[in-house]
């Protein structure tokens, strides 16, 4: 019985003896996870998004582009949307934001 109480109380004075260097343990692993959070997600979806803002700055009328998965040429820009000539004498109205690549 003696045997169980020191085993308890081992236990209990371990708990009590805990490092007082956890908060900043803690916030050093969260700087750092973070850190790569932003280095493989963050840092290069902006790019690929300034990447994508200069194809879409760069459109021009005679471009023959995917928007939505249709082909066409442009026939005139407007301000957020594009109007492309998908065969002769049809054209469809798409928005800017729609176009996938340009050919």
């Amino acid at each position: 019985m003696e045997q169980t109480i020191d085993v308890v109380d081992t236990a209990v004075q371990t708990t009590q003896v805990a490092p007082q260097n956890g908060f900043w343990g803690m916030v050093l692993y969260c700087v750092v996870v973070f850190g790569i959070i932003y280095l493989f997600m963050v840092r290069p979806n902006k790019k690929r998004m300034a990447e994508y803002q200069k194809m879409l700055d760069s459109l021009q009328v005679g471009n023959r582009v995917m928007a939505a998965g249709i082909y066409g040429t442009i026939k005139k820009i407007n301000e957020k949307t594009i109007e492309v000539e998908v065969a002769k004498g049809v054209v469809i109205e798409v928005a800017k934001n729609a176009v996938a690549s340009v050919e």
